[in-house]
């Protein structure tokens, strides 16, 4: 086949975290058996050295530079003109801010010439270079990380939101929104159950495939051994409202907890972009942010216990993935262990579970001090990313729906 993959964010290294992480494994994947042509945008952070050696990994390669408005510098007469344009068309602003003419002429002649069988978009973002009528010519496929609406509906209830009044004026817009552009695919790839029966409430008569996020083994081998002590450690892209979330709530309401019991307790920080909000953090007892590292498992291996204390986002979370395969125990929210059975009556334990403060001292505690309890988890947890979660599996379902197989 030959496919066309439309990427907002420039999928390269993969070690960039977040979206980029999926995008790349998946068209890394595509590309050992089809003729992929990747469109990505890039911000001023990409050097030349990652544009060739993401040129390497598939058969053809458009680069186009991010417009330089970004939504947060605009103007309040842009935002204004956006939210009228959100209000009247149903496309909101953090898609508009992100959109290139240029590209958009570009996937228009690529589609018109017939130089593709597949188009697909990697993160509903990009869904607004696909025309309504593509549909008639080739396959179009959107590969939805997670649902806009649930995701905002989800900050609303958990009082996250950066602004809540804004929020909730978007809600039934970004409602309109997701059901409009779903229309336009021939199918919908989602990463959990949850976002399926979100977006099939939306549109019943689409095709929509659940496909999990899946961990590169190589790149996360498993640790040998156990460094022990008190080392806690969060990994991800820490410009993210989530991850920026989830770090603030677990270093101000757990993690003073626990250093009352261990107080050589340390906590790394790891992640590209941190904000001036996670950069702060770094001034308390024990909290060490390092912004992007090279090697996100050289840091994984150090640690005791990988915490994931989301409290929103939807979606498989690479993180859980990525510190499971480094053989390094977990403590999660449900939010941080959606879409994995990890624990229940006929499942081998494979990550603890924690929502409240209490629960995460409670879980911590228990992990610091029964080595058997940490053995048992870094074992049951690498194993089922090898049965279940590697890019291989994935690329091999993404594939089939390219091919309109399921």
């Amino acid at each position: 086949m030959n496919i066309l993959m439309l990427s907002s964010t420039f999928p390269y290294p993969p070690t960039r975290g977040g979206t980029q992480v999926r995008t790349f494994n998946l068209l890394k994947y595509l590309s050992q058996r089809h003729s992929v042509t990747l469109v990505a945008q890039r911000d001023g952070d990409v050097t030349d050295t990652e544009v060739a050696e993401l040129r390497d990994c598939v058969d053809h390669l458009a680069v186009f530079e991010r417009p330089p408005d970004s939504g947060s510098s605009a103007g309040i007469l842009k935002k204004i003109q956006r939210f009228g344009i959100f209000l009247q068309q149903g496309t909101p602003p953090s898609v508009l801010n992100r959109y290139s003419v240029e590209m958009q002429t570009w996937v228009n002649n690529w589609v018109e010439a017939g130089k593709c069988d597949v188009i697909t978009c990697e993160h509903s973002v990009n869904e607004i270079y696909v025309q309504s009528h593509f549909q008639k010519q080739l396959k179009t496929i959107v590969n939805v990380h997670s649902s806009v609406y649930a995701t905002c509906r989800n900050q609303l209830a958990t009082g996250i939101s950066e602004n809540s009044i804004r929020d909730k004026i978007n809600l039934p817009l970004l409602r309109r929104y997701e059901q409009n552009y779903c229309a336009k695919f021939s199918a919908i790839v989602v990463t959990t159950e949850e976002d399926k029966i979100q977006l099939q409430e939306f549109n019943p008569k689409s095709e929509i495939t659940v496909i999990s996020n899946g961990v590169d083994l190589v790149s996360f081998p498993n640790r040998t051994t156990d460094p022990e002590g008190h080392r806690l450690i969060f990994i991800g892209a820490m410009d993210n409202l989530a991850n920026i979330d989830a770090v603030c709530f677990f270093s101000n309401e757990v993690l003073p907890e626990i250093q009352k019991l261990y107080p050589d307790t340390t906590f790394d920080v790891v992640g590209s972009r941190p904000t001036s909000e996670v950069l702060a953090l770094d001034k308390k007892p024990g909290i060490n942010v390092t912004g992007r590292v090279l090697s996100m498992v050289e840091y994984l291996h150090k640690a005791t216990i990988c915490v994931v204390p989301m409290r929103t986002g939807f979606g498989i979370k690479n993180k859980t993935l990525e510190a499971m395969a480094a053989g390094i125990p977990v403590v999660g929210s449900d939010r941080g262990l959606e879409g994995l059975s990890v624990d229940g009556a006929s499942i081998s334990l494979r990550a603890l579970r924690a929502n409240k403060p209490t629960e995460y001292v409670t879980a911590i505690s228990q992990l610091f001090d029964h080595p058997h309890l940490r053995s048992e988890l870094s074992d049951n947890g690498r194993q089922l990313v090898e049965t279940v979660f590697t890019w291989d599996i994935a690329g091999k379902s993404y594939e089939q729906v390219c091919l309109g197989r399921e």
